[in-house]
């Protein structure tokens, strides 16, 4: 299903081997919960995907498990951010801004965390709807 939904967006997204099921249980054992269903969907089918230019805007399942617990247990990050608990982050930019679900409470919805103002924005209702945004437009800044 999200490969032929994504091909047919785009010739240009570059897909890797599925996950297993063992590689989603350990990150939701290590991060404490459980992954949105629409993500584990496509990284079992693609574990993560790439865009024309390199950017990872949806990161493969061992990047997840590291980039969240990095936003977490940053003590910079502490000190220069709101918490970051209530997202779990599953791409990016290419440029410092981060994409995520909302897990507290546990919504459907994407927001962005913008680095350089630590704001948090809806961009999307969903996964696939993010996917497809994020494919029509082309470029790093299309949430701004």
């Amino acid at each position: 299903m999200w490969i032929e939904m994504i091909s047919s967006l785009s010739a240009e997204v570059e897909f890797t081997d599925p996950v297993e099921q063992s590689d989603i249980d350990s990150v939701e054992s290590a991060l404490g919960r459980e992954l949105p269903s629409e993500l584990k969907m496509l990284l079992r089918e693609s574990n993560g995907l790439t865009d024309e230019y390199g950017c990872e805007f949806v990161w493969p399942v061992a990047d997840i498990l590291a980039r969240n617990r990095e936003m977490r247990e940053s003590v910079d990050f502490r000190t220069l951010y709101m918490p970051f608990d209530p997202l779990l982050f599953i791409g990016d930019n290419g440029g410092g801004d981060l994409f995520a679900f909302v897990i507290e409470p546990t919504r459907q919805d994407i927001f962005v965390w913008q680095h350089e103002s630590d704001s948090r924005r809806w961009v999307a209702n969903d996964l696939q709807d993010y996917i497809r945004r994020y494919l029509a437009a082309g470029g790093e800044d299309w949430y701004a």
